[in-house]
């Protein structure tokens, strides 16, 4: 469990794997960060009432780092990643592993359940399980048993996380995808299976949201140029809202200043994006509150601005140049 400033949900995300129905042994590894709040004084009670749980320091921070850290720290044979805002419910190992074994698979795993409690959480719960929100991603909006290209977090097959060499560390994000990308290519299996659940707490303030959606564009965009023909439609369509509502917005303006009327039909691209999410909130929050169907338009904006400028404004220095050339 890789940990950072994790003070609010840590103690509940160690207790849902200490309390899993797995019959055999189950250690936990937390491998802390630099946390600026509480985390550690919280990890250390953790430890001192419970033997299985350990910790190892990280000192960079990075979530890449953490895994291997607390992969090299660990015996097991089976590895759960978790991370220290996510609830496994109480059947989770038991059912990966049994998938593990009818499957063959290197890697399972299921839906990311977002939920939240404020009213600006449950927005963002509704979004990232929508299609609207985040495209048909089944570890987002479910799908059936099958093969897939990436899980949600996962539940592996140690010799698979050897052979590939365990997380590649260039990846501050997107390093679950791209870890799924290898394994693949070597002609491992991954599974997804949507009676793997995991409760996932979504960030808390629109600025936090924004900076996650950025950096998920912006990795991507790093995937992509690492591993050719991984881009799909899906990935490209924030990239192109944004491109659409800027010019859109700009040559309405221009036009305005430079006195030609016919201009003002470019509004057409933002108004029209603005309807799109704005109608398609009443139908991704039906069963919500009027407060979160009112939040929702602003919280899907958020989403798909933030990853669509995050991948087109990617650089290429955010990674050591030998990754590019790999």
């Amino acid at each position: 469990m890789p940990v950072l400033n994790e003070e609010r949900h840590l103690a509940e995300a160690v207790a849902a794997v200490l309390d899993q129905d797995y019959p055999g042994a189950i250690e936990v590894v937390l491998a802390l960060g630099p946390s600026t709040d509480g985390t550690d004084e919280v990890a250390a009670r953790l430890h001192a009432d419970d033997p299985r749980v350990r910790t190892v320091r990280n000192p960079s921070g990075r979530t890449p780092a953490a895994l291997n850290l607390a992969l090299a720290a660990s015996a097991n044979p089976i590895v759960v990643r978790v991370d220290g805002h996510a609830l496994l419910e109480s059947h989770y190992v038991s059912t990966a592993v049994e998938l593990l074994q009818r499957t063959g698979a290197a890697n399972v795993g299921g839906v990311m359940a977002a939920e939240g409690t404020t009213t600006f959480e449950r927005a963002v719960a509704a979004a990232m399980t929508s299609v609207l929100g985040v495209g048909a991603s089944a570890f987002h909006v479910g799908g059936d048993d099958g093969p897939a290209d990436t899980v949600y977090l996962g539940v592996f097959r140690r010799e698979w996380l050897d052979r590939v060499g365990g997380y590649d560390e260039r990846f501050v994000r997107a390093q679950d995808w791209e870890m799924n990308h290898r394994i693949r290519e070597l002609g491992g299996l991954v599974w997804f299976s949507p009676r793997l659940r995991v409760s996932y707490r979504p960030r808390a303030t629109v600025r936090a949201l924004s900076r996650q959606y950025r950096d998920y564009g912006r990795w991507r965009r790093v995937v992509s140029r690492t591993h050719r023909g991984t881009i799909n439609l899906r990935y490209l369509a924030p990239p192109v809202a944004v491109l659409g509502v800027a010019l859109g917005t700009l040559v309405a303006a221009v036009g305005a200043v430079a006195g030609v009327p016919a201009a003002a039909w470019a509004l057409v691209l933002p108004g029209g994006y603005l309807a799109v999410i704005t109608l398609g909130s009443l139908v991704v929050g039906r069963a919500e509150p009027i407060a979160v169907r009112a939040t929702l338009p602003a919280v899907l904006a958020t989403m798909h601005l933030s990853w669509g400028w995050g991948f087109l404004t990617s650089p290429g220095s955010i990674v050591p140049r030998a990754l590019n050339e790999s």
